[in-house]
């Protein structure tokens, strides 16, 4: 019989996955992951790690199988927190969940399955798990998850085949609304628990809170910039892409440069690495016809320029530069190969549309322009580019 840990959250999602799988007749452990001890900044009651790990074990208990938790609060520190505090420093916008896929549950967690003799680990993730068999060879996909309103593929963009190869998905294949009717059925104390919103496993946080720990507050400029003001990319047609040089791409792919002196200056901020691009809410600025959304952010001069309105150009890029070692490729027998230029479907965050996109591999890295221009690209996220519903690499926005 072989022997499946499942990462259980207490939540409706793994709850449901741990049932699956014991009824597909595998050996199953329950295993809550505690990653975080610091309940000052998290708000109460929307997801306190306590009830959750209680919630887990009243579910494995239901379904007779053993539990028990492990506390990685100190790994998820050094390879999350650390991590978000850093790139907040410098201004960028990193993605903590698809960090605690790729650090914590499927290296961190499997290890600790693979000493309890796991033969798999398994998640309440909604994507599923393919297989290529070719010349005795097994290559395994990343499939998006059937329901199209919860596929959770994107958040999984960092795995490897090796990861890939001992993870099970049980509700992938499945609806949200079908996972609540079998909790019900089973009557699993999660069943109508609301889904937990924030950081991987932490909670709903909040984060100024959570970044002002580190990173000190520091006063600065609001500035807003007209629409007419600053050099915004035109809007390239695909044909003049094929063969397009390295210079023209660099140049569709450059983030916006902005100065003082391009705009008028609208209010003061408590430090321009709280913000980042596309942001609207939190900058407590009124009176101007349309909202203001940030449309860059400097954390050298410590200014945060703005622009009003959804329309603003400044919020729309049409590609993105993702440097060489940050580029990863799940089906490494895709890779691409300098010179080389493909179509893919891009997303640049979870739950949204899957976009139409050309990649170019050069030597500076990973070029991808989109077919039309991307409201609010920023470092530090992840893009992540499709083959129909398979996820075949992603990489970290430069």
């Amino acid at each position: 019989m072989k022997r499946v840990v499942v990462g259980m959250s207490g939540g409706v999602d793994s709850s449901v996955a741990a049932y699956l799988l014991k009824e597909q007749g595998y050996d199953v452990i329950g295993m809550f992951m505690k990653n975080w001890h610091d309940d000052s900044v998290t708000i109460s009651k929307e997801c306190p790690w306590l009830e959750d790990s209680n919630d887990a074990m009243i579910v494995a208990q239901k379904l007779g199988i053993p539990f028990q938790a492990i506390d990685l609060s100190e790994e998820y520190k050094k390879r999350i927190v650390d991590y978000m505090f850093d790139e907040y420093q410098k201004g960028r916008t990193p993605n903590p969940d698809v960090l605690c896929n790729r650090e914590i549950k499927f290296d961190i967690f499997l290890k600790a399955a693979m000493r309890l003799k796991a033969d798999y680990i398994a998640t309440g993730h909604y994507c599923r798990r393919g297989t290529i068999e070719e010349d005795g060879k097994t290559t395994y996909q990343l499939l998006a998850g059937k329901d199209p309103n919860k596929d959770q593929s994107y958040f999984l963009c960092q795995l490897t085949q090796d990861q890939l190869s001992k993870a099970l998905f049980p509700i992938g294949e499945l609806q949200k609304s079908e996972v609540r009717r079998i909790a019900k059925e089973q009557e699993l104390i999660t069943a109508d628990k609301k889904d937990s919103q924030g950081l991987c496993f932490i909670g709903k946080v909040r984060l100024p809170e959570f970044l002002q720990q580190k990173l000190q507050p520091k006063k600065g400029v609001v500035v807003e910039v007209p629409a007419e003001a600053g050099t915004y990319q035109n809007n390239t047609s695909q044909v003049e892409l094929n063969g397009a040089s390295s210079e023209t791409l660099k140049k569709m792919s450059a983030s916006y440069q902005y100065h003082l002196t391009d705009g008028k200056v609208v209010g003061e901020h408590n430090g321009a690495h709280y913000y980042t691009i596309g942001q609207r809410k939190g900058l407590n600025i009124g009176g101007t016809p349309k909202p203001l959304f940030i449309i860059e952010t400097d954390t050298n001069e410590n200014v945060i320029y703005t622009g009003q309105g959804e329309d603003h150009p400044g919020l729309y890029r049409k590609g993105l530069l993702i440097k060489p070692d940050d580029i990863h490729w799940i089906r490494e027998d895709l890779k691409m190969n300098i010179g080389d230029s493909l179509a893919y479907d891009v997303r640049i965050r979870y739950r949204q549309e899957l976009e139409k996109a050309m990649l170019f591999m050069r030597e500076e890295g990973l070029y991808i322009i989109f077919d039309q221009p991307q409201k609010a690209i920023a470092a530090g996220q992840f893009a992540a580019w499709y083959k129909e519903d398979e996820l075949i690499g992603s990489g970290v926005i430069s």
